[in-house]
């Protein structure tokens, strides 16, 4: 009988235009924590409820206090990209997966090699003044004592989407695209707990859907293969011909 993964093998080797959407579980390997497992960023004992510091109204009334955890909690300079995105951009050199489409915000996708990224929730290396514009780097930010001005005056914000902003318009309608045009989808390390980012499979029309995830989720039954194994083991198994 054909094993998960081989059957995993069989459909890529099948597919011409695959797309990955991926969650915090892909770069749990490259040693970031998740949010919403027992030991993730959400069950911290902080001063204040983790989900209420990353809302804009937290960042807005208490940018230090912002700050303070985000450079904390949200940066992480020694990650590198791991098995998966490695292997990821090996597939898009390969021709087999035209986009990837990720709820992360770490840059590792790209630090792989990866040319077609869509960061639904924007990227930690890229900040910008919310008074001029001016674009800054991630050290800028870190290093910054307290809340990092820019030589304007103005606050620099990190380009990240934070509970009660909206997503960003262009990143939504290229990852709709993508994956509406794909022939399988690859979704993978995430709880598809996180809307409207998990409604983004509803755009894909074909019949190779896939799901790798370490725990059940609540959409498991609407994929034809379910995969309950860590993404690197399986990622490490994936032939790129």
């Amino acid at each position: 009988m054909e094993s998960k993964t081989d059957t995993l093998n069989r459909m890529i080797s099948e597919s011409k235009k695959i797309v990955f959407f991926g969650g915090a579980g892909v770069s749990t390997e490259s040693g970031i924590p998740d949010f919403r497992s027992a030991d993730g960023v959400y069950m911290m004992n902080y001063k204040y409820p983790p989900e209420e510091i990353i809302s804009r109204s937290f960042f807005d009334a208490h940018p230090a206090e912002f700050f303070e955890f985000y450079k904390k909690y949200f940066y992480y300079p020694n990650a590198k990209p791991n098995i998966t995105h490695l292997k990821l951009a090996e597939l898009e050199r390969a021709g087999k997966l035209s986009a990837v489409v990720t709820q992360n915000i770490d840059g590792l996708h790209t630090a792989a090699g990866s040319k077609t990224v869509y960061e639904l929730h924007g990227s930690v290396l890229r900040n910008y003044c919310m008074r001029c514009g001016k674009s800054y780097d991630i050290s800028y930010v870190v290093n910054s004592d307290g809340i990092p001005r820019c030589s304007c005056g103005g606050t620099v914000k990190p380009d990240v989407v934070l509970y009660e902003e909206s997503l960003d318009e262009a990143t939504i309608e290229g990852a709709v695209s993508a994956i509406s045009d794909a022939d399988m989808l690859i979704v993978a390390g995430t709880s598809l707990k996180v809307y409207p980012a998990a409604g983004f499979i509803r755009y894909f029309s074909g019949d190779r859907l896939v799901l790798i995830n370490r725990d059940a989720t609540p959409m498991d039954s609407i994929f034809g293969l379910v995969i309950n194994d860590s993404l690197g083991n399986v990622m490490s198994k994936i032939k790129v011909e």
